[in-house]
């Protein structure tokens, strides 16, 4: 193996390719066994493969130990949490009106054996099932979907903020949904504006923390960031908004609050290859007063001279969100982000007016990359510091430690 095209206070613990099923998606969960294993689980950006099971142990000899493959090559499973033993995934397909689309749940107790719990169906004609799924407190799923009677007004506004209630898992129901009025038809508000890019006006990442179980973060694509009062599950409310697009190109992905220091960390998503939707940034925006939102600056971006024309995407996308798991990471000044071609990086956000970046990764292209570069899409760190940044294509996961 070729040495890593970047690399800045982070080194390379191990790399595995998941035997040649290396394309990862946007969901990378960690379990621990009644025995003590560390289980890393990992949806897929695509067919055939629904979800990957990874003994992370060791992490110098990671292993693969089991393997789902998706029902047919219409559908991608994309997002998965997990907590305790009980693992939701979410699958979303390529065409309207197809199955499945929707959430399921597993009982993964035994990892080599997943048993599917139950299955909560999102299809419909204007549907294409679900994006993406946040379950942290083991009685609520918040995702971004479709369903029987949402009619988008636009075809790219198909996913709306959705609340499912798991404390019988069995028997998963649907308990609240929300959606900015305009997109959907019969709503009161007229259409909203397109962005330049138009990627559409849906739900993107819907974050819900035990810090504030009152509120949802909800990254709306085109629609900016949203705060909403979720004190009503069935009746979710607007606390406040805030919308760079436009001018900006587009794609609000991932609202992450920072609760100590009433901050939000807001990032955009790149979804076109060679800087075409330059410059998709990591915002940093001041939340004292949460019904009035003001950024306050964007975190150092890698260089567009260096990676912008150098193959597949390049920008922001996923960050490694806190999530509450006992075996998460968690901090309040340390941010961890996935740049596709620039890799992983890290960042200092202690004084947040001036955010440093203080480590980042670039592994080589991997064999079989569909863009000559790496494509990290997304990172998952656990408590021990050690860093999961996945390939989207080919690469598999990388396993990083951090030296600084």
């Amino acid at each position: 193996m070729a040495g890593p095209v970047e690399a800045k206070g982070m080194k390379l613990v191990s790399q595995n390719t998941l035997d040649g099923q290396g394309g990862v998606g946007e969901g990378m969960a960690m379990q621990r066994t009644k025995d003590g294993r560390r289980i890393l689980w990992l949806a897929h950006e695509g067919p055939p493969t629904n979800f990957t099971t990874v003994d992370v142990t060791d992490p110098k000899n990671t292993k693969v130990i089991g393997r789902q493959n998706l029902p047919h090559n219409k559908v991608r499973s994309n997002s998965l949490e997990i907590v305790g033993d009980v693992m939701a995934v979410a699958y979303q397909t390529y065409e309207l009106g197809v199955s499945p689309a929707g959430v399921e749940l597993f009982d993964i107790s035994v990892p080599e054996n997943p048993k599917s719990i139950s299955f909560f169906d999102c299809s419909g004609p204007h549907s294409r099932g679900v994006h993406q799924v946040w379950f942290a407190d083991g009685e609520y799923i918040h995702f971004s979907g479709g369903g029987e009677g949402i009619v988008p007004r636009n075809p790219l506004d198909d996913q709306i903020y959705r609340i499912i209630d798991v404390r019988n898992p069995t028997k998963p129901t649907e308990v609240g949904r929300w959606w900015p009025n305009g997109i959907l038809e019969g709503d009161s508000a007229p259409p909203p504006e397109r962005a330049p890019m138009n990627a559409g006006h849906r739900a993107h990442n819907t974050n819900v923390y035990p810090q504030r179980p009152d509120r949802a973060y909800v990254g709306f694509i085109d629609s900016g960031a949203y705060i909403l009062d979720i004190s009503d599950k069935s009746s979710p409310k607007v606390v406040s908004a805030w919308n760079p697009h436009p001018p900006f190109p587009g794609f609000t992905h991932t609202v992450m609050p920072l609760f100590s220091r009433d901050l939000l960390v807001v990032a955009d998503e790149c979804v076109q290859d060679l800087g075409k939707d330059w410059p998709k940034l990591i915002w940093m925006v001041d939340a004292r007063r949460e019904d009035k939102l003001v950024p306050i600056g964007t975190f150092p971006m890698p260089s567009f001279d260096v990676y912008g024309r150098k193959g597949g995407r390049f920008g922001a996308h996923n960050l490694h969100e806190n999530h509450p798991s006992e075996l998460a990471f968690k901090s309040e000044t340390l941010i961890f982000g996935t740049f596709f071609n620039a890799g992983v990086r890290v960042f200092d956000t202690t004084n947040p007016l001036q955010v440093q970046e203080i480590a980042a990764y670039v592994p080589e292209a991997p064999e079989g990359s569909r863009t000559g570069t790496i494509q990290i899409n997304d990172v998952y760190v656990d408590d021990r510091g050690l860093v999961f940044a996945a390939d989207r294509h080919a690469g598999g996961i990388y396993v990083i430690e951090m030296d600084v």
